[in-house]
């Protein structure tokens, strides 16, 4: 993208922001957005010029191997407007597996002392899998709370996720007893889920992040989309000229019913609505090709609970929040132990 193009982006998102937002945050996505740090240093001082009473704020994913000393100078000094996240996938061995032997070329202390709460992006492999839990204690070990991206590639529909169940299990069950364990505050994303939201009588319908309404995406050549995936590197023109006549502010478009009614983990399936689109040609008829997946970590979350319960109970002081957990803990071990107990140690 060039500077020009840049302007008019920020000019058009200035001009929409939705009259209920209290603030705004431009997030800039590559590949690697720090090999265009000059551009980055005219799209900040132009977009905070523009601050009005709604304050502007700045995100960006880097994989911190470009990082040169002009440049943490500069973001350390705008650290309360602009946030670095990083992606690394775990310990050395692991990352330099996944990300061209780049471990050592990471600065990790730079982005926990002027960023310690915003814990890092991982990018699970079919190679760490068979590491999953180790890396992720690496990380809490390395000094970040938060660990998020434990998921799966949302472009792959075809593999069948039962062979990764096997190679799961052991690795959710050391976690699990991690976090049970943990009085740090640790986060984990695949094992946070509000499972007590599953046992609460009442639930409504819901999209799961902000597509085509709080989460407008420019590509490059300053072309509006709905959000990073539903763009021409996914879809053909064709498809997102039928995005483009999208309500994308009715729920009941993003609902799949049969999801909705008859799924007891409905309330924490975080389904894509594009991954929906692509697979199924529809945003409201859910992938399932993850279902196994959402099971299984569901039933450790809920393991998870249960442990935590016992060890700290003091992390419960919201009487219907346990209440409701703990009914969650026995409505998920009932439905889908059973499924997993060939894979399970007695």
């Amino acid at each position: 993208m060039n500077f020009e193009t840049a302007k008019r982006v920020i000019d058009e998102i200035m001009r929409t922001i939705p009259s209920d937002r209290e603030g705004i945050v431009f997030s800039l996505i590559g590949g690697e957005p720090l090999l265009e740090f000059e551009l980055i240093k005219q799209i900040y001082d132009y977009a905070k010029a523009l601050e009005t009473s709604i304050p502007v704020s700045f995100f960006a994913t880097t994989n911190g191997t470009v990082l040169t000393d002009d440049m943490k100078r500069w973001f350390a000094d705008r650290k309360d407007s602009f946030i670095l996240g990083l992606s690394i996938d775990g310990k050395r061995e692991t990352h330099n597996h996944n990300r061209s032997n780049s471990f050592d070329l990471i600065d990790i202390q730079f982005f926990l002392q002027n960023w310690p709460l915003q814990g890092v992006k991982m990018t699970l492999s079919d190679y760490s899998m068979y590491h999953l839990a180790d890396d992720v204690i690496a990380l809490h070990e390395m000094g970040f709370k938060n660990v998020r991206g434990v998921n799966f590639d949302e472009q792959d529909f075809e593999t069948p996720k039962e062979k990764y169940v096997n190679v799961l299990v052991p690795q959710l069950d050391k976690l699990s007893k991690f976090y049970a364990n943990d009085t740090n505050g640790y986060y984990n994303q695949a094992l946070s889920k509000r499972i007590d939201l599953c046992a609460q009588e009442r639930r409504v319908p819901h999209k799961w992040c902000g597509t085509g309404v709080y989460t407008p995406f420019y590509d490059y050549d300053g072309k509006r989309y709905p959000c990073p995936y539903m763009t021409p590197m996914t879809f053909t023109q064709e498809q997102l000229d039928l995005v483009s006549k999208i309500d994308f502010s009715d729920v009941e478009v993003f609902t799949d019913r049969d999801c909705f009614e008859n799924c007891y983990l409905y309330p924490i399936c975080s389904s894509c609505a594009g991954a929906n689109l692509k697979a199924n040609g529809a945003l409201n008829q859910y992938n399932k090709s993850k279902c196994i997946l959402t099971r299984l970590f569901a039933l450790f979350t809920a393991e998870t609970h249960a442990r935590r319960i016992l060890l700290h109970p003091e992390y419960y002081k919201d009487e219907r929040h346990l209440f409701y957990t703990i009914q969650a803990i026995e409505d998920i071990r009932s439905k889908y132990l059973d499924e997993f107990k060939m894979y399970l140690k007695e």
